[in-house]
């Protein structure tokens, strides 16, 4: 062996031994969390959709409540829509604030979106909860926030809820056990690029 693999290995033998500990000392093995998805950048419904794949592999049943985008056709909801048997999925939104232009039918459609989101919240079967797009119905008022997040903190213990959207409200961070920032560093729409299949929907 080299100095240098054998250095190496030293180096990754110290590693996994603070590994080792640092997993050792966790005590709790299963919890529902709750997890926010929000910032600037891109992909926060995109990491929702891939960890619902990843829920599909273990045969959990999921649900999907998108509170703001509609009902157009988009690549994950055609994709997930072959998992019928173990993906509920409800687009209830009416379209981006500057498409509707109306208050009082945006308030309404997150009304319906979140009495939705509360019947899946009650249905036992349900491991994985996907709230798309929450925090802008939330950070417009359209829906009381201090009734979302003690519901959703009063949660069942083995539900894992994922809300996504920019601008999430302090109160649901805190609420949140993981809380992920996506960060634009630079985005494609800048360079005059629009929206395309397969990347934004």
């Amino acid at each position: 062996m080299t100095d240098d693999a054998a250095r190496h290995k030293a180096k990754m033998e110290k590693r996994k031994a603070v590994q080792d500990a640092e997993v050792a000392s966790k005590t709790i093995t299963e919890k529902g969390l709750l997890i926010v998805n929000t910032g600037p950048g891109k992909g926060k419904s995109t990491a929702a959709f891939g960890l619902i794949m990843r829920a599909l592999g273990h045969g959990w049943r999921i649900g999907v409540v998108q509170f703001i985008k509609g009902a157009w056709s988009t690549g994950e909801r055609t994709a997930l829509e072959r998992f019928d048997d173990l993906v509920t999925w409800k687009s209830m939104g009416e379209g981006f604030t500057w498409e509707t232009q109306d208050r009082e039918r945006d308030v309404a459609a997150a009304g319906r979106a979140w009495d939705a989101a509360k019947a899946m919240l009650a249905d036992p079967g349900i491991r994985l909860l996907v709230l798309d797009e929450i925090n802008i119905a939330l950070r417009y008022d359209y829906l009381d926030l201090a009734e979302v997040v003690e519901t959703l903190k009063a949660r069942r213990p083995d539900l894992h809820v994922v809300v996504t959207g920019r601008n999430a409200k302090p109160e649901m961070i805190e609420a949140a056990d993981l809380v992920t920032e996506m960060t634009l560093v630079k985005h494609h729409f800048a360079a005059d690029v629009k929206a395309q299949q397969g990347i934004e929907f």
